[in-house]
């Protein structure tokens, strides 16, 4: 199959035109001088192929006549010029989505760098990645507190088996069901076991049929009471018995279970509750060598300002959290969705927040919340990473699905409501991972979940570590 290239300025004439060479007016206007050519062009074609009885068919097929002005008349592609010791050399990228030529087409008119272009349409191309494949003697992990496996998700990822997950909250009985299931759907592939008991249960079964001395052990306890939405509202962190049986509950596991490599992950206040002293007592009277930070996750990629207490701990080695990364921008991690999203309209305080940036900045994409009271709407400029992202967003104070929880608005006016797979890759949330349809569930595991992709470089680089040192 051949492909029949058509100028943009042609296309009135595509019907006519059977060539499969680049014609004259490839390049749009304004893109030969040499400091433009760089920059790149959108463009659509047809593929021709012969047929049998002589004749030629164009695709994409169509009924009647094409129609210039619509992206599934034509298939798509961009090209650009770049410089490759010193001479001038042509690069393109066919086969587009259809879908993602408004988006390109937007960057475009937003002053956008070629690369940015590029890079979207890349992952406009990429198909969903399979799941994982891991070795059998691969390390092996047991995670308490596992939610939807937003640990075990990055686990995965970086080679490491989960074996064991124990996953049940009291307090919402139904709603942790609903996730330990989506977990099983993730991870039972890997031979993981869900074990739909609180972890003081566990513990208190003396951790049966759990393996010993296992590679990895995590922990992310209930954070409720140490959020910084509860301490706003009470004034200061209440711990509760259960949060102190919880934290007995951890260190119990570490005791008992003795794995290699210890991490914990919860919100900043929890450095400061008695819950936290119980288990690094537990850790440091074992002899494990223990650092400690709060971090912003966005300092390793993740594009969203999402701020974590990560500890680490090791017999052998002492471990460090791995390098950070160049910061990124909600809008170039998920722009080639937008398309995909349902059209949205703004509330009247999105409006206000909308116009109070406008008042101050050039028009750029602005990722705006809609939950939050009266207050005005919180918002970020696309070069940003996203607010914090929280399981309230997706759900009301009844526990009940938000239809809406986020809205992009674009330069040209555009406002698309933010689905649950951009939330889910704006928690790190790996492609091949399984999310429910309901919304409420779907919210709860990304806004309680341990982002993944900074659980790959952490996994990573903890094994990075152990290898260097076993050479």
């Amino acid at each position: 199959m051949n492909k029949t290239l058509v100028a943009t300025a042609d296309l009135s004439e595509s019907k006519n035109i059977v060539s499969s060479e680049t014609p004259e007016k490839f390049l749009e206007k304004g893109l030969q001088s040499p400091e433009n050519v760089s920059v790149g062009c959108l463009y659509p074609y047809l593929e021709s192929k012969k047929l049998q009885d002589g004749s030629t068919a164009f695709y994409p097929r169509i009924i009647g006549e094409r129609d210039s002005n619509n992206p599934k008349h034509w298939r798509w592609g961009f090209n650009w010029k770049e410089t490759i010791n010193s001479v001038w050399k042509g690069r393109s990228i066919g086969s587009i989505p259809c879908g993602a030529v408004p988006m390109i087409r937007a960057m475009q008119l937003q002053g956008a760098t070629r690369e940015e272009i590029i890079a979207f349409i890349k992952r406009a191309k990429t198909k969903s990645p399979r799941k994982p494949k891991l070795p059998a003697n691969a390390p092996i992990a047991v995670v308490l507190f596992a939610g939807g496996g937003g640990v075990e998700a990055g686990m995965v990822s970086a080679g490491i088996r989960p074996v064991i997950a124990v996953e049940h909250d009291p307090s919402k009985p139904k709603l942790s069901r609903a996730i330990a299931q989506v977990h099983d759907r993730n991870f039972s592939a890997y031979g993981c076991k869900v074990i739909q008991q609180s972890v003081q249960e566990v513990a208190a079964s003396g951790f049966q049929g759990f393996p010993q001395r296992p590679d990895y052990l995590h922990a992310s306890p209930v954070c409720a009471n140490f959020s910084q939405a509860h301490t706003a509202k009470a004034g200061a962190a209440l711990e509760t018995p259960d949060d102190l049986s919880a934290a007995q509950a951890v260190a119990a596991a570490v005791r008992q279970l003795r794995p290699r490599v210890f991490t914990l992950e919860n919100v900043p206040r929890y450095l400061s509750s008695q819950s936290f002293t119980i288990i690094l007592n537990a850790l440091e009277s074992l002899g494990y060598n223990v650092n400690y930070s709060v971090v912003n996750m966005a300092d390793y990629g993740l594009p969203q300002a999402r701020k974590r207490f990560v500890l680490v701990a090791c017999f052998d080695v002492i471990l460090t959290l791995p390098p950070k990364n160049k910061p990124v921008g909600w809008y170039s991690a998920i722009a080639h969705l937008i398309p995909t999203m349902p059209d949205s309209q703004l509330l009247s305080r999105q409006q206000q927040a909308l116009s109070q940036f406008l008042a101050t900045n050039e028009p750029a994409p602005l990722l705006i919340e809609r939950v939050g009271g009266r207050k005005l709407a919180k918002y970020k400029p696309g070069h940003l990473p996203a607010n914090t992202i929280l399981r309230s967003h997706f759900t009301d104070h009844k526990g009940c699905n938000r239809n809406k929880f986020a809205d992009i608005w674009l330069p040209d006016g555009t406002v698309k409501s933010l689905s649950i797979q951009a939330a889910a890759i704006l928690q790190g949330f790996p492609s091949w991972y399984e999310f429910p349809l309901e919304a409420a569930t779907a919210g709860s595991i990304i806004g309680y979940s341990v982002p993944p992709s900074f659980a790959t470089q952490l996994f990573i680089y903890f094994i990075y570590i152990q290898k260097q040192l076993e050479q």
